[in-house]
């Protein structure tokens, strides 16, 4: 015979011994239920028992994964508990044996956890007792004798401990009484005792109840009913020659041979006299291999008797008449061990498993001391089946075993070989040769992902779980021990976990910014030699956070801005960049307000949230605001947001927009106003200083001074840088008295701006002599047209006011004459009515107060606002004033 071990069958013995020993990576859970709790129960709630939050088991994709047994329960992530999602039977699921244990492993990700679920299911008292017969009949003749003893079927209850069968109880009666026997084996069964005679014309039929009662609680029972006949005129019951019978019988007896003859005697006649032998209590097993003539009472063998199965059989044997009543004994066969098993030389050999075919891996040899032809031997297999796949064949003549066919240790590490040794006539030697595979590192170990992801956030802590690795490798003992390792290089790293389970975890700090992709290679090898490896790789993705704030690429913007601009100019564009990525790379910009010249910056500025531009809101002013600072803040799209701020300075240029203002001297509206100069002036005299002043800054405010037109130009000049007025020759007699000077004062602008002065000289010595040649000093005739033709339009204006008051007032009177007409004329009721007060302008003394205005313009004068400068000079002279004077003394003269 040529078999074959696989390796599973090998390892299964060991099983639950090396499912004890594995190691859970982050803990066990167990919990100890009842069978049978309903589909939807709640076993227990993995969230709170393992110290989690429930909305991590949604988040991180929690699952139960069973260890070879079927999904009997489930997780619900919602609420965290775990449920029976099937029926739990512990009689269906472990039988007989006393601890009943399931295992599974609960799996979270991102990190990835494991943990060791055990569910201990316990036994409830869910069986009643059964007997197989829900009907018993016995047929009992009335003479029975007292004490006699009926065998009765036992109940079955496949519950265990307390809750199994504890004791039978009979309803109340009588006759009969229950009792209990024990067989050899230590099992038990109920035994009917008659306690009172029998009568049938008393009572010609008995129904009883045997109750099989558990321990359980509540307790559960099961019943039977035991219908007796009571039969008449047979008062004889079958007795046997002997309570007990032994026999002895060889092992391997053939079918038919008998093993003994019982014999049971019964003094009645007819019917009641006919004896049937029959077994009772015999088990499956035993009817097929003993068998009993139900008329002779022959015991006989009918199958296959092995002294090496059993040494020993009991069997009960029944006798009963055709009366019904029977009576039993007990018969004890004896088996007698017999020289059927030759003895077997074991010859064992080793060979590789990847050893080529063709290979003599052993030889056997057998010497027979005959010689010549009587000593010829030849070697065959015995026992090898027509289908059967044995690897190896023998030479008939020289003994040598040859592999024909692949071997592989992890299919069948060894097989047993059946050889004998036959010479021609017939006489046959036998032995048996064992040959074991000797494993080689030919398995490369298998990488695979039990759970992974492909992603883990940046911000996870060292230690955080990212995958849970399973490595497998064919091959036995050194050859399939497995390392799995990782490059150095990188921020993980390998830690054994559960049996032939690894987990990857982190072992540094993740920045996606710096490096946002892992390829991580594992490489698991086995201690073979020469070792085997394989490698697998992986790529990992390290998903962002908002851990870095918008930067701005300077922390103060410059720029500058011509004033007078247009509303709605760019200015300058800001920009920030976020190393993030998606949402929180995301950049919006914003203004912080603050104040400028009592406004919010807001209302001259505005930024585009998007593009960070920044415009004008307004045309700007240097002479008002000549700098701007502006804070921007530039903030991500994160939860919750990050942001930075910088400082934009807006600089505005001036532009040369304001011509020049004369201070001095000051142009009066209605009296000239002259510098007096004596006619003994020398050259270079300081006649006067034009004083002014351009608004504007820098070049655009340098003022340059010239003499545009003069009376006698020789006489004057007019300092470039100063703006002083100074003689040039000697004064004569010559020179007229009234001299009138235009100087033009102009800035250094592009275009330039300018602004022009009268300067009235007067060259006398005396007032006299000045007052009678500025009399008649012509007025500037543009500032009196200008001033004629503001009267007129004022006076235009008043009247068109008036003419639409007017009208209006009387086209009221009439409306409201009308309406009291149509009034008069109805007969609705008269509502008087009060007009509201007006103010008096008739000076009835409404007004509390009066109020003077008077208004004084020089002839120069074309601007509303008029600044007026009291002289600092003694030689300046009012001409009108000194008019005045010179009539008032005439009139005291006179």
């Amino acid at each position: 015979m040529c078999e074959s071990r696989t390796h599973t069958q090998i390892e299964r013995e060991s099983k639950r011994e090396r499912e004890r020993e594995r190691e859970v990576s982050y803990g066990e859970v167990r919990y100890v239920l009842p069978e049978e709790m309903q589909q939807g129960s709640v076993i227990g709630n993995i969230a709170r028992d393992l110290r989690l939050e429930v909305t991590e088991l949604d988040a991180r994709r929690a699952r139960v994964l069973a260890e070879g047994t079927s999904q009997l329960c489930e997780l619900d992530t919602a609420s965290g508990n775990l449920l029976i999602s099937q029926r739990i039977d512990r009689e269906e699921l472990c039988a007989q044996v006393s601890t009943c244990v399931l295992q599974y492993q609960l799996l979270l990700e991102e990190p990835l956890q494991a943990y060791s679920l055990v569910l201990d299911i316990t036994d409830i008292n869910d069986n009643s007792p059964v007997f197989a017969a829900g009907e018993i009949t016995l047929d009992l003749v009335e003479s029975t004798i007292l004490g006699r003893r009926f065998p009765l079927e036992s109940a079955h209850d496949p519950d265990l401990g307390t809750n199994s069968l504890r004791e039978y109880k009979l309803s109340p009666n009588d006759h009969f009484a229950l009792e209990m026997s024990t067989q050899i084996n230590g099992n038990t069964y109920p035994e009917l005792v008659l306690k009172k005679a029998l009568d049938r014309e008393a009572q010609a039929e008995h129904v009883l109840k045997i109750n099989g009662i558990d321990g359980g609680n509540p307790v559960r029972s099961g019943t039977a009913s035991i219908h007796i006949r009571v039969l008449d005129a047979n008062d004889n019951v079958p007795v046997f020659s002997q309570r007990v019978y032994k026999a002895s019988v060889p092992e391997n007896s053939a079918i038919g041979t008998v093993i003994a003859t019982l014999n049971a005697t019964d003094s009645d006649e007819g019917v009641y006299g006919e004896i049937t032998f029959s077994f009772s209590h015999l088990s499956d097993k035993m009817g097929g291999v003993m068998e009993i003539d139900p008329l002779t009472g022959q015991v006989r063998v009918a199958g296959l008797i092995d002294y090496e199965e059993a040494s020993t059989h009991e069997l009960d044997v029944q006798a009963k008449d055709g009366g019904g009543q029977a009576s039993h004994c007990k018969l004890i066969i004896d088996v007698i061990d017999v020289n059927d098993n030759e003895p077997v030389i074991e010859i064992k050999a080793s060979v590789l498993e990847n050893v080529l075919r063709g290979t003599v891996i052993a030889k056997v040899s057998a010497v027979d001391a005959d010689q010549g032809y009587n000593g010829n031997v030849t070697y065959s297999f015995t026992h090898l089946e027509e289908d059967s796949s044995c690897p190896f064949e023998i030479n008939s003549f020289t003994g040598e075993i040859k592999l024909t066919a692949d071997v592989d240790y992890e299919v069948s590490p060894n097989y047993e070989i059946n050889i004998q040794a036959k010479d021609p006539w017939g006489v046959v030697g036998a032995s048996k040769l064992i040959v074991e595979i000797a494993d080689v590192n030919d398995n490369s170990p298998v990488i695979t992902m039990a759970s992974y992801s492909g992603r883990i956030s940046e911000d996870s802590a060292p230690g955080t779980v990212v995958a849970l690795i399973s490595v497998q490798d064919k091959d036995s003992s050194k050859n399939g021990q497995v390392h799995l390792n990782i490059d150095e290089n990188l921020p993980f790293k390998i830690k054994s976990s559960l049996r032939n389970y690894y987990t990857l975890v982190t072992d540094q700090n993740l920045d996606r910014e710096r490096r946002s992709k892992y390829n991580i290679t594992l490489t698991a090898t086995d201690e073979g030699l020469p070792p085997l490896s394989s490698r697998k790789t992986v790529v990992l993705e390290v998903t962002d956070i908002n851990d870095n704030a918008p930067a701005f690429s300077q922390s103060v913007y410059i720029t500058q801005v011509m004033e007078n601009n247009s509303p709605g100019v760019s200015l300058l564009r800001v920009q920030a960049t976020d190393p993030d990525q998606g949402q929180n790379a995301r950049i919006s910009y914003f203004l912080i307000d603050s104040e400028v010249n009592g406004n919010l910056v807001s209302t001259y500025f505005s930024i585009n949230t998007e593009s960070g531009v920044i415009q004008s809101l307004r045309s700007l002013d240097y002479e008002q605001v000549k700098e701007y600072k502006i804070r921007v803040k530039a903030q991500d799209g994160g939860s919750p947001p990050l942001s930075s701020n910088t400082t934009i300075i807006v600089r505005v240029q001036d532009q040369n927009d304001n011509p020049p203002q004369v201070l001095y001297p000051v142009q009066t509206g209605g009296s000239v106003v002259a510098e007096m100069v004596p006619r003994s002036a020398d050259v270079g005299y300081l006649v006067t200083k034009v004083v002014a002043v351009d608004v504007d800054s820098g070049q655009n405010a340098w003022l340059s001074y010239k003499l545009q037109k003069a009376t006698d130009r020789a006489l004057f000049e007019v300092g470039l840088q100063n703006g002083e007025i100074r003689t040039v020759r000697q004064v004569t007699d010559k020179d007229a008295v009234k001299q009138r000077l235009s100087v033009i004062v102009e800035d250094n602008g592009q275009p330039s701006r300018s602004a022009t002065v009268i300067v009235n000289v007067a060259v006398a010595d005396s007032f006299p002599e000045v007052l009678s040649e500025f009399t008649d000093f012509p007025h500037d005739k543009e500032y009196n047209d200008n001033l004629t033709f503001y009267l007129v339009l004022a006076l235009a204006v008043v009247s068109f006011l008036f003419i639409t008051s007017l009208v209006v007032i009387i086209s009221v009177k009439i409306y409201r004459w009308r309406q009291s007409r149509v009034l008069y004329q109805s007969n609705l009721p008269v509502i008087p009515y009060y007009p509201p007060r007006y103010s008096d302008t008739l000076g009835t003394g409404t007004l509390q107060h009066v109020y003077n205005y008077e208004v004084c313009r020089t002839t120069d004068s074309r601007k509303s606002d008029c600044k007026y400068i009291q002289p600092t000079s003694q030689s300046l002279v009012s001409v009108d004033d000194a008019v005045t004077l010179q009539k008032e003394e005439q009139s005291s003269a006179d």
